[in-house]
């Protein structure tokens, strides 16, 4: 029965596609005839329309992502810099990212390249990692693939190459927003001024500029590609070719997407949430919405088989909100019926599916053995003040900036290009017509099949519907955490731009006003081009001479303490040895030098998490024995000190890492507001630098700069008065 029910609907939807496909040209053909126009004009007119579209919009991304390059090369001087000095600029986690890349360019073959990564011994002493798994190094084995695959070795550096794709992908993410805009509003005016938002609130819409090989920076374009296809194969009377053409799109962005980034399925959680809001109130087709449901069931499965059998993709909350809406859509089946029993029956099928989905994901988590990030939920109860603690690790990650709540400054930015209150107008008149039709339908009113603009239901489209509900649960996580307005951002300036280019907007709010004084669609049809234009002059004014500025001033990034401490390393230090120091600058030691290092900046496993907390140690008020055992127990042999964490002056006192370590350390008591600081031993990066003993006992110094501080740490210990 369920086989033949699958072929029955199949049956339909190819009928329903036919049916469409036959029928729109009749319509159009009608149209054209009453106002006097042929096919044939019709035909050049679309085909133009689409032409000079497409054409903008590959445009726009090209002279983005040569924006990017230019800006970069002006920012960090890259043309003129020595080898050395270029990857100094990697910082952090973006260093450790690009130095797989060049081990795989140095690797005899591509399969010994990535054999030595997944069972990777040289990188963090007493530990073998499976790199390609741990850090999600895919877009290095694309990368490295493509350099050697395309002959590039002759034509290019590896910097580049590398670099240039991402500013690529970069331009692929303003295509794809653009896109969305258009085909949400049907004109690319709407894809022109997204662009112009996107580009002016750059520092708040992309982190690029300050961590290019960023997992995020290669996976949300391919995430933009998956919603701007998602739009369209949402649409209603849409032809069954582009139909097609949106589906097989979304299905390989998708997986695509999942595979570039550890947390991708979580960006895509909210994404099913959007979509089954979507389908609960019967908005939508539910038959496209559950095709999207089993385009992530397969694309976890396909992740799960190829980032070797990541036990966290089958503990996350996505698959079991996929199963619990496939196991509960029986029951959706007898809601579609205007009855006050399928109005009952919808209360309790949101109900069901949510309990489900969180009984599974509890049971998942009971019988999968998963390395899911424990710390994740801890600092989640800490986050929104359930629980307290004094652990280092979690105090850090609180003080971090991206996890903190958004400033005003970021408010503030984004009012002054006009994108905040544009956006708000646009949300609120959506919000308010999708209230409506929600109403309607509970009410038994069926939804139009086709929404004409003199209609004024902007609420009635399911992709405008869509985008309304993602913009609003990306904003609630936006509003908690500064670093999720990355992901918000970008469809702030989408919808915006899509709203004030949309007569159907303008007509829905004309709608409720009841004018009757200016004919409403004509009014509607002026402002639809108007408001965009006067936006466009404004922003061009205003931004576009800070932009030209930006590409046109000389900056100068220069570390040259840095490079004397890799240079040093690599002339002096043994080839076996092993560093110690902050994980950031480990990261830098281990691209830069090739080194092994004793701690990296990784904050997805806990092992690692740990080593950071007790090689930062180094900064505590801690006996030079302890640090002595700590480090000897990570088999270091030298130890780098930074006088900028050792000496640093933070603008929020607790925030440190100094303060860190003592409050975990017991170092701190607070009381009645005052902070009272007790210690048998000074902090250790100040007492080694005195060369008394004991500390001479267990260290050597062999090398230091203005910022940095070389020890040797000793094999034999000397115990001299």
């Amino acid at each position: 029965k369920m086989s033949s029910g699958a072929a029955d609907l199949r049956q339909r939807k190819k009928q329903n596609c036919t049916e469409s496909d036959k029928m729109a040209p009749e319509e159009r053909n009608k149209e054209n005839s009453k106002l006097g126009r042929s096919p044939k004009y019709m035909l050049i007119q679309r085909f133009a329309k689409l032409f000079f579209g497409c054409l903008a919009a590959v445009t726009s991304g090209m002279m983005y992502a040569v924006y990017l390059s230019t800006y970069h090369e002006r920012k960090f001087w890259f043309s003129s810099r020595q080898e050395l000095e270029r990857e100094i600029t990697f910082q952090g986690d973006s260093a450790i990212y690009y130095s797989f890349y060049k081990e795989l360019l140095k690797a005899p073959s591509f399969e010994r390249g990535v054999y030595e990564l997944t069972h990777n011994n040289k990188t963090i002493s007493l530990k073998t990692i499976n790199a390609v798994q741990q850090m999600t190094l895919y877009p290095e084995l694309i990368a490295s693939v493509l350099y050697q695959a395309s002959g590039s070795e002759e034509v290019i550096e590896p910097v580049y190459f590398y670099i240039g794709i991402v500013f690529g992908l970069q331009g692929i993410y303003v295509t794809a927003l653009f896109v969305t805009s258009w085909v949400m509003s049907g004109t690319w005016l709407a894809g022109m001024l997204t662009v112009a938002w996107f580009i002016i609130n750059r520092t708040d819409t992309t982190r690029i500029d300050y961590s290019i090989p960023s997992r995020e920076n290669w996976a949300l374009p391919y995430f933009a590609c998956q919603v701007a296809a998602l739009t369209g194969y949402l649409k209603r009377n849409l032809n069954c070719s582009a139909e097609k053409f949106c589906y097989l799109l979304v299905n390989a962005s998708t997986y695509t997407f999942m595979m570039m980034w550890e947390y991708s399925h979580y960006l895509l959680f909210v994404q099913a949430v959007s979509l089954f809001l979507l389908d609960s109130f019967a908005l939508a087709q539910t038959e496209k919405v559950h095709e999207v449901y089993r385009i992530y069931l397969f694309s976890l499965i396909g992740a799960y088989l190829l980032q070797f059998e990541n036990s966290a993709l089958l503990v996350s909350p996505l698959l079991s909100l996929v199963v619990a809406l496939k196991l509960s859509r029986s029951l959706q089946m007898n809601m579609k019926k205007s009855t006050f029993v399928s109005r009952l029956l919808k209360i309790m099928y949101i109900y069901l599916v949510l309990t489900v989905a969180v009984t599974l994901n509890f049971l998942l988590k009971m019988f999968i053995p998963h390395k899911e990030n424990v710390h994740l939920l801890k600092f989640i109860e800490v986050k929104l003040g359930l629980n307290t603690t004094k652990n280092f690790t979690m105090n850090w990650l609180l003080c971090q900036e991206s996890l903190q709540a958004p400033s005003q400054d970021f408010f503030l930015r984004l009012t002054q290009s006009s994108l905040l209150p544009f956006y708000i107008l646009v949300l609120i008149i959506c919000l308010f017509s999708v209230t409506q039709v929600i109403f309607r339908r509970i009410c038994g009113e069926p939804l139009k099949e086709t929404v004409k603009l003199e209609d004024g239901r902007i609420g009635e489209r399911p992709e405008i519907v869509y985008h309304v509900i993602h913009t609003i649960l990306l904003g609630c996580l936006a509003m908690c955490l500064e670093g999720m307005k990355y992901l918000w951002t970008p469809y702030v300036c989408m919808l915006a731009a899509f709203g004030v280019c949309s007569p159907e907007l303008w007509m829905t709010l004309f709608k409720w006003l009841r004018l009757k004084a200016v004919h409403p669609i004509l009014l509607a049809l002026i402002l639809s081009m108007a408001v965009p234009t006067i936006i466009g002059f404004s922003l061009w004014k205003e931004f576009f001479p800070r932009i030209m500025t930006e590409l046109t001033e000389l900056q100068e990034f220069y570390d040259p303490d840095t490079v004397e401490l890799m240079t040093w390393i690599k002339r002096q230090a043994p080839v076996a040895a092993v560093f110690a120091g902050s994980p950031q600058l480990m990261g830098v030691i281990k691209l830069c030098t090739g080194w092994m290092v004793s701690s990296l900046p990784l904050y997805n496993d806990d092992d690692l998490l740990k080593r950071n907390e007790n090689i930062y140690q180094i900064y505590s008020k801690r006996s030079a024995e302890d640090i002595y055992k700590i480090l000897t127990s990570y088999k270091a042999n030298f130890l780098v000190i930074e006088d900028s964490i050792c000496n640093e002056v933070g603008p929020v006192r607790g925030c440190r890492v100094k303060d860190l370590l003592d409050i975990a350390n017991g170092h701190v008591v607070c009381e009645e507001g005052d902070n009272y600081a007790y210690s048998k031993y000074g902090r250790f990066c100040h007492e080694i630098k005195m060369n008394y003993s004991p500390y001479v006992n267990y260290f050597t110094r062999v090398y230091w700069n203005r910022s940095y501080f070389v020890y040797k740490i000793n094999t034999v210990i000397s115990f001299q008065s």
